[in-house]
């Protein structure tokens, strides 16, 4: 089995949360608050990217204040809570006892707690569920990219992004590049023909190595999988998704489409380890866009090779490349970004709290990063099978990584793929096979 998943039984709780939740006294859920109404904040997740979108949020604004904290392990909320304590905006992080919550329903504890804002960062797998809850409760939300490790979980955040729409809750994503000046500048001119009729683009996240967490002896399978998330697929998506998908989101972006199918080829060659759980280290792949436009697509994470991050689209007339603090134009409309910028990390907090205060446009940004997510799904799927994969296919696919059931028990790692012989299954389960 490639994707092989924990027996399906009714969630339960591995860590006790209280019963009665202290709530804030808040002003309430509106979609368009005075610019000196305070906003609450809870944070679900509390490693770094957690702990980091908390102190974007604070640096984005005033009158903003952390409230609520939750993480499936106490060494993680207090060792976050800790870090918010040494930033200058120290003085407006308030969560008490009563407000840190632990286990897995502490995503729950933290939604009761009456703040007007969730940060989800906890590993991907669980965004759709924690998102679905956020906006079932009324929450504005900010939301670490990706969304979903699986077709199932991209049909849920479609779903209650929508449902976020009608109640115009604002949902921001983490794609920093969507707030980044030079970005911005760039994709105007791309799209008003600055670089002529775009056919074709090439995107890159290749780098080194990243954490990793050692297996311990005295806990379970599933605290050791979930403590080293990234190596997993029903956790992070494997890279490409984890990762990959900002670039994936900006061809996107520059195509204002979605890929029609993809193939391509992946691999585990310098990661074989077993604290590098079962998925790939490289891929490289090549998505059909509509009017037989294609973008070449390749990430990797190997120690020791030579590194590039960047997107680089190809017109008619021109060319565009594109990297964080970085544009350029060729052809006969010549341009480079020589603008000054936010911190795209902050810039995204700060255009997120003027859509929930009514100062600037609402923003709902659920379905696109959904879109992006399932693009970069289709991707690895391709390269597991080595078989070409439609959008169609992707995004009506059974396939669900994530366990009905979640608690500190038994949970064998899950085989590596071996294209031609893994499938994208369609059976009720939806599960890969080795065939």
């Amino acid at each position: 089995m490639m994707h092989r998943p924990l027996d399906r039984r009714t969630f339960v709780r591995a860590l006790g949360v209280a019963a009665a939740v202290p709530t804030l006294a808040t002003a309430g859920h509106r979609s368009n608050r005075a610019s000196d109404d305070e906003l609450t904040v809870g944070v679900i997740g509390c490693g770094g990217r957690g702990t980091g979108a908390a102190v974007n949020a604070l640096q984005a604004g005033p009158n903003v204040r952390v409230v609520a904290m939750g993480d499936l392990f106490p060494d993680r909320l207090a060792s976050s809570l800790g870090h918010l304590g040494q930033q200058t905006e120290a003085d407006r992080v308030d969560v008490p006892e009563s407000r840190q919550f632990v286990g897995f329903d502490a995503f729950q504890g933290v939604i009761d707690a009456g703040c007007d804002l969730v940060i989800l960062a906890t590993p991907p797998g669980f965004r759709p569920q924690h998102f679905e809850a956020a906006i079932a409760a009324d929450k504005h939300v900010f939301m670490e990219k990706p969304v979903a490790v699986d077709a199932a979980g991209v049909r849920k955040v479609i779903e209650a992004a929508a449902a976020a729409g009608a109640k115009k809750r604002s949902v921001v994503a983490g794609t920093q590049r969507r707030h980044e000046a030079c970005y911005l500048d760039a994709m105007e001119r791309i799209h008003r023909g600055d670089i002529g009729r775009l056919v074709a683009g090439r995107c890159y996240w290749n780098m080194g190595g990243l954490w990793n967490v050692e297996a311990q002896g005295d806990r379970t399978d599933v605290e050791n999988q979930i403590r080293n998330w990234l190596y997993y697929t029903w956790l992070s998506g494997d890279h490409i998704v984890e990762q990959h998908v900002h670039n994936l989101d900006v061809m996107n972006w520059a195509f204002q489409a979605t890929p029609q199918r993809v193939f391509g080829v992946g691999g585990r060659q310098a990661r074989t380890g077993d604290s590098f759980g079962h998925i790939f280290d490289h891929f490289a792949l090549e998505y059909a866009y509509p009017e037989d436009r294609f973008v070449s697509s390749m990430c990797r994470q190997q120690v020791g090779t030579d590194g590039r991050v960047e997107e680089i689209l190809s017109g008619t007339e021109g060319v565009a490349t594109l990297s964080s603090g970085r544009a350029v134009l060729t052809g006969p409309n010549a341009w480079k970004f020589t603008g000054g910028q936010t911190n795209p990390y902050v810039q995204e907090h700060v255009d997120l709290q003027a859509s929930i205060r009514g100062d600037g446009a609402y923003l709902n940004e659920g379905k696109r990063i959904a879109e992006s997510t399932l693009t970069a799904i289709m991707g690895r799927e391709a390269a597991y099978t080595g078989k070409t994969i439609t959008w169609e296919e992707a995004l009506a696919s059974e396939q669900d990584l994530m366990p009905d059931v979640m608690e500190f028990s038994t949970m064998p790692r899950p085989g590596v793929s071996i294209p031609g012989r893994t499938t994208f299954d369609r059976s009720d389960d939806g599960r890969s096979k080795d065939g």
